[in-house]
């Protein structure tokens, strides 16, 4: 059972894990150099959480960066990083209801008139954003009928002292619910969580059919019922440990500019259904932390969004094709590439399996199979063996016309796209012998190599 206040989380971790954690004391701007230190220390291969004591206008720290190291989401999870998909899946399938709270520090302030948003803790993530934003905005909203919740990410900002501009783009589970709200006449009334546990943000990114409340994978994420509270107006159940909880109504009627926002992709998109929140109540906890999502292709964003769905997708494959070893969404494939180890069973089995993972994965553009001895977490082995087991005029499939992402600068603007499969696995016909050194020599020139170290030369004898 995990305890589920923030505070507590990152207390803990910085405890046991001191130099996984990074805080900056000094003064320094809410307009990007929160991202700026993100992309300086990546560019160093180095991912640590980092804490912001001193954000220029905030009046609270900043935590950032949380789940750029999977190592560091292994741990949430009590796994090492190779474990995370079983994990994940084992968790998330345990479904546990929430259980309403007596008391929540998110209580110590509720306020429900004279609202100014201008007051939030909010940064600047690029010098190309439309203004400043809130990239861990998890929108809750509740079917009118059942009762049943649905939890995502929704990139948001400012509109006015009482308004927030944001975006359904991906067109889930929430867009259903607003045309459910709009075929009745009604606006949809929804709670905007801004900061709380980091097992209930991995939560907000599962993948679900609809009509199953994420609020309950939470719960099996946690090991325990998640602790909530109801919101003062519309009664939405939200994390009794949440930093901020804005209250309101989504009008299906109103639109307003959103965007552009550094995505995923690496780009720039104003791609957005440009929705409008009318907040009227606020909560928050007496002493709040600003808890951050690093927007772009940055290591977190990308993570946050793809470990459940990698974990969906391994899962899948393994259990219709056995002969699946690895599966690996690579960074630099923002969420679009993915690639798959396989030990073929049969003559055209790795196309099989492409042309399943293209077609379950929305996001997915390109598939490369390989086989069970090229290291799919390296862009370089892959790209070796598309470079000397591939023959593109055989081993290219190519499908048009699916829906994709929004996001996607080289798609359609109504959002379809081109899907590939790169079949780099060894054809039967396949002549050559991989090249490779012993064992016993390779144990000499460790050994060669650590004395000349030692020594300080600049070269072997």
């Amino acid at each position: 059972m995990t305890n589920q206040d923030f505070h507590h989380f990152l207390r803990q971790h910085r405890d046991q894990h001191p130099d996984d954690v990074l805080t900056v004391r000094e003064e320094i701007s809410a307009d990007q150099d929160p991202t700026a230190l993100v992309w300086q220390l990546a560019a160093q291969g180095r991912h640590p959480m980092l804490v912001c004591e001193n954000v220029r206008g905030l009046a609270c720290p900043l935590v950032t960066n949380i789940f750029a190291s999977r190592e560091r989401v292994g741990r949430m999870l009590g796994v090492p990083a190779a474990q995370i998909h079983a994990e994940y899946q084992a968790r998330s399938r345990r479904l546990v209801a929430p259980r309403l709270a007596d008391k929540a520090p998110l209580l110590d302030s509720v306020q429900r008139g004279g609202i100014d948003l201008a007051t939030l803790p909010i940064i600047k993530h690029f010098a190309t954003d439309r203004g400043p934003y809130i990239t861990n905005a998890i929108l809750i909203a509740e079917h009118p009928d059942t009762g049943v919740g649905n939890m995502s990410f929704h990139r948001s900002t400012l509109h006015s002292p009482t308004e927030i501009a944001t975006s359904l783009h991906s067109r889930g589970h929430l867009w259903r619910l607003l045309q459910i709200a709009q075929e009745r006449g009604q606006p949809l009334p929804v709670a905007m969580v801004i900061g709380a546990h980091p097992l209930f943000m991995l939560a907000g990114a599962a993948r679900l059919p609809f009509g199953v409340d994420e609020r309950h994978v939470a719960g099996g994420l946690l090991g325990a019922p998640l602790e909530v509270v109801r919101t003062p107006k519309y009664g939405i159940a939200v994390p009794a440990y949440a930093e901020f909880v804005l209250e309101g109504v989504i009008d299906p009627d109103a639109h307003v500019p959103e965007g552009p926002f550094g995505e995923f992709s690496g780009y720039s998109s104003d791609r957005s259904t440009n929705n409008l929140l009318r907040v009227e109540s606020v909560l928050r906890r007496r002493d709040a932390i600003l808890v951050d999502v690093v927007g772009g292709n940055s290591a977190e964003h990308l993570n946050l969004g793809r470990i459940p769905r990698e974990s969906e997708m391994v899962e899948k494959l393994r259990e219709r094709f056995p002969s699946v070893t690895a599966v690996h969404y690579p960074s630099s494939g923002t969420h679009f590439h993915a690639y798959v180890a396989v030990k073929q069973m049969r003559p055209g089995e790795a196309r099989q399996i492409m042309l399943g993972l293209l077609g379950w994965d929305p996001y997915l553009k390109t598939v490369v199979a390989v086989d069970e001895d090229v290291d799919v977490t390296r862009d370089e082995e892959v790209l070796w063996a598309m470079a000397t087991h591939m023959q593109p005029h055989r081993d290219v499939v190519i499908i048009d016309g699916l829906p994709g992402s929004a996001l996607d600068p080289s798609a359609s603007g109504i959002g379809t796209t081109s899907r590939m499969g790169l079949d780099a696995t060894r054809a039967p016909d396949f002549d050559g012998v991989r090249a490779r050194i012993a064992p016993d020599a390779l144990a000499r020139a460790n050994a060669i190599l650590a004395r000349a170290g030692g020594k300080g030369a600049a070269s072997i004898a």
